[in-house]
């Protein structure tokens, strides 16, 4: 497999994340973006909504061309997944999902595949990941870590999930094929 380019445009915040050995890092998150396109993504991930001066970002965003931008050092804890942070990676794919219906109980499918290139482009960086962070030996959806559901705009009466990504349309035996990853859930895997 080719050495893959990583274009590093790294948050605002970045330096105000908190730091952690390589050696912690044990899960890689797959979500999706659920916005349109890669510049949304950024802008999103780039708002300040802590008291620490940090935001919601994943550590890595894959464009559909295959692009990848690395927004958060592996060695930084980023805020992509409830309760896996300290211990997780977060790959971020851009796609539409839901959006921008996220939690209308009507608009609940996601239909846009992911594209050939995002999939090379994320195998590649999980070889990457793997040789780079020794202890990294699981992989997980969104979907699988936030099982939560929530009110539905257009229905409070209704529940959908507060996360679907990264959906069904996720190609999860190509992805996994020859990773040295495996797949796990919420209930096999603690929470630091």
């Amino acid at each position: 497999m080719p050495m893959l380019t990583i274009h590093d445009q790294f948050l605002p915040y970045v330096t105000k994340l908190p730091e952690r050995p390589a050696s912690i890092v044990t899960l890689v998150v797959i979500h999706c973006t659920e916005l349109p396109d890669l510049a949304t993504a950024r802008e999103y991930g780039a708002r300040v909504l802590y008291e620490s001066g940090a935001g919601n970002s994943g550590h890595y965003y894959i464009d559909r061309d295959g692009a990848v931008y690395r927004y958060v050092p592996g060695t930084h804890v980023a805020n992509h997944v409830r309760g896996y942070n300290p211990q997780s990676i977060g790959i971020e794919l851009v796609n539409q999902g839901r959006y921008p219906n996220w939690f209308d109980s009507r608009q609940q499918s996601m239909t846009e595949p992911y594209t050939a290139a995002q999939i090379a482009s994320l195998r590649a960086l999980l070889v990457q990941l793997r040789a780079n962070f020794p202890n990294l030996y699981e992989i997980a959806g969104h979907e699988d870590l936030d099982t939560a559901r929530i009110p539905a705009s257009d229905d409070p009466g209704k529940e959908v999930p507060r996360k679907l990504d990264p959906g069904p349309l996720f190609p999860w035996t190509e992805v996994l094929e020859g990773s040295g990853l495996v797949r796990v859930s919420a209930d096999q895997v603690p929470p630091l």
